[in-house]
């Protein structure tokens, strides 16, 4: 098995420590065009597509493997050893934080620290926890999903992006959705709203980043702020960014955020304290 063919990994940069960008879910890693070239001077820059998502092998796709985050961690580990990476900083939007957490607790060493854009530990609200959705509506959305793939496309994309003021954004996420094979976007769907990753914070071992924006209907601010409190070694930041795609909508900020956490220069100022 090519490990970097199957999930079209690309490396490039100037730098010796690697940083790996993780895409979110119906994305690929075209997503992070806008933060790549401000770190590729100084850094070794690592994308890659989830099997099933972008020009990722669709023939690698394992129904059985990929029906838990754990099958999609373990691309990641298998990518960082194919690529002999060690101390990466891993950067994961939306599902792949999860993804990330997965992975970093299988083999901490290889992992320098983690950052979570606009991550959740679970999406469903529990008895003691608000996660932003109640099942029976993610149910109904998943039926939409399968009964009209374009309509389901069209009605998520610009809850996810907000930023009415960049529609183009908003019509390449939804084209995102479109282009991707619609049993295995179902089945990447249902991994990611219905994954209940709340344990495993506390097994997380590596420093972490979580970037938390205003207005995130897909993972709302009591979600950052869980994650944060339940990660031993962790920071947030709450961005004046809007949506759930601030590496697009906001790119700036995004990498200043980022740029600050991987240096050390995060002040006390920055974050926000509980």
């Amino acid at each position: 098995m090519d490990v970097l063919k199957r999930n079209n990994v690309k490396v490039f940069g100037n730098g010796k420590k690697a940083l790996m960008f993780a895409h979110g879910f119906g994305c690929d890693q075209v997503m992070w065009r806008y933060i790549t070239p401000a770190f590729e001077q100084d850094y070794k820059i690592v994308l890659f597509d989830y099997v099933g998502c972008g020009k990722s092998e669709m023939a690698s796709y394992d129904e059985s493997k990929y029906a838990s985050l754990q099958g999609y961690a373990s691309d990641i580990i298998e990518i960082c050893t194919e690529l002999q990476l060690k101390d990466v900083v891993f950067i994961g939007h939306s599902v792949s934080s999860m993804i990330g957490v997965l992975a970093s607790i299988q083999r901490p060493e290889l992992f320098n620290s983690l950052v979570f854009v606009c991550p959740s530990s679970c999406y469903i609200n529990k008895e003691d926890y608000v996660g932003g959705f109640e099942q029976k509506d993610l149910e109904e959305l998943l039926d939409v999903m399968e009964n009209n793939y374009v309509e389901w496309s069209n009605y998520l994309a610009p809850i996810v992006m907000k930023n009415s003021e960049k529609p183009e954004l908003t019509e390449e996420l939804a084209s995102s959705f479109c282009s991707m094979d619609n049993k295995i976007t179902r089945s990447f769907a249902r991994v990611t709203f219905f994954s209940d990753n709340r344990e495993d914070l506390k097994k997380v071992q590596v420093p972490s980043l979580i970037l938390q924006c205003a207005q995130d209907d897909i993972a709302p601010e009591q979600v950052g702020k869980y994650i944060h409190e339940r990660l031993e070694d962790s920071r947030m930041v709450l961005m004046q960014a809007t949506g759930h795609c601030p590496h697009m909508s906001h790119p700036e900020e995004t990498i200043e955020c980022i740029q600050n956490f991987i240096s050390k220069e995060l002040e006390p100022s920055e974050l926000q304290k509980f």
